[in-house]
């Protein structure tokens, strides 16, 4: 059956656009941190549980009559005192994420524009979020139609990246494998990889049963694209910066690409951090809206304002920010959404376009996964 809706290229930008986002700039740091053979590992077994999680994610949407998001989802399928826990983690987790597109937007339009007014990273931060502030507030009407051109936008100068790093790349400037921080990747590549709060959002976008049918095609090549472009950059950008790899991938690069060609990288890199900020802030409003009963300006303010107000006071390690947001993604939501799956096949509302045959010792597996993921990132 041809894929004849434009909705489905959307749906596939929208994902894309939610998963690709600032992660990507710690991952070469972490990449050389631990080795390459560890961050390999960490790629290929978090890639593969995170697009069951992502695919579980889509099947609870699709059994479920109404347009719920996790909170909602978690109250109808697990009850009360799961509904308090996931909806603490959401706010937290996607706070701390919006919170992290905050800190590299300043640093990267400080980098763009070193001399306008000699405004610092904090006054560009400050600009960053009003501007996308007012766009989340207009909502996904004007937000997810610009997904396919700013996407295909960061892959295009992406690619200018990647065709001038190639010559400078060396692969003795990667360390095959480092034990003291063999754990550090973890947090940071699991935060890259997961976007399954853009799930609802596809279920929404796909309007009808024959649009549905897409959604599992959706879920496997978003991921798939995105776990592939991480993997190659970080390889890449490491490769090039060697003991000069920084925490924001693109400072390291100037000794070796220029201050010219690292622009691009940046351009590429605001690109990126807006499309994120905008499905993530948006999935919190609508999550307080339609979840928790919130009015809607509260909840645009909330969604909005708490990543400023954890920026105000003080948190501003990148690193850190990610690292942690992506433990706690795995460790309380993705556990969540496992649990919520396995009642989603017994309680369902509606017949799913599509339904995974998953046995039980693989979810609990997966569980374990992000439990003992969650306790070594802690105590690293």
């Amino acid at each position: 059956m041809a894929i004849k809706s434009k909705n489905f290229l959307l749906a596939l930008s929208v994902l894309i656009g939610t998963t690709i986002g600032a992660g990507i700039f710690g991952i070469p740091y972490v990449i050389f941190k631990s080795g390459l053979i560890p961050g390999l590992f960490y790629f290929i077994v978090l890639g593969g549980a995170v697009l069951l999680i992502h695919l579980f994610f889509g099947e609870i949407v699709l059994r479920t009559k109404e347009k719920y998001r996790l909170p909602g989802f978690a109250l109808k399928y697990l009850g009360r005192p799961a509904e308090v826990l996931i909806t603490i983690s959401v706010i937290v987790g996607v706070a701390g994420s919006l919170l992290a597109y905050l800190i590299l937007a300043g640093d990267f339009l400080k980098i763009l524009f070193p001399s306008l007014l000699n405004l610092s990273s904090f006054h560009f931060v400050l600009i960053s979020w009003l501007i996308l502030s007012y766009l989340v507030f207009q909502g996904i009407k004007i937000i997810a139609p610009a997904e396919i051109f700013t996407n295909s936008l960061f892959f295009f100068i992406a690619f200018i990246i990647f065709f001038f790093s190639l010559p400078k790349f060396n692969f003795s400037n990667l360390p095959v494998l480092n034990f003291p921080d063999i754990f550090l990747p973890f947090g940071i590549i699991l935060f890259s990889l997961v976007g399954w709060s853009a799930i609802p959002e596809i279920g929404e976008i796909l309007k009808n049963s024959d649009e549905k049918k897409f959604f599992k095609k959706v879920i496997i090549l978003s991921t798939a694209i995105s776990a592939v472009f991480y993997i190659l950059f970080g390889i890449l950008v490491a490769g090039v910066s060697g003991r000069n790899t920084s925490a924001d991938a693109l400072s390291g690069l100037i000794p070796f690409l220029g201050s010219k060609i690292v622009f691009f990288g940046v351009l590429a890199g605001l690109i990126t951090i807006a499309d994120s900020f905008l499905i993530l802030a948006l999935y919190l409003r609508n999550t307080l809206v339609r979840d928790l009963k919130f009015p809607k300006i509260p909840a645009f303010l909330i969604a909005c304002g708490s990543p400023l107000i954890l920026f105000l006071l003080g948190f501003r390690n990148f690193i850190n920010t990610i690292g942690f947001v992506g433990t706690i993604i795995g460790a309380v939501e993705g556990i969540i959404i496992i649990l919520i799956f396995k009642n989603a096949k017994k309680l369902g509302d509606r017949e799913p376009e599509y339904s995974l045959k998953i046995p039980s010792m693989l979810l609990y597996f997966l569980m374990a996964i992000f439990i003992l993921g969650a306790v070594f990132q802690f105590f690293k």
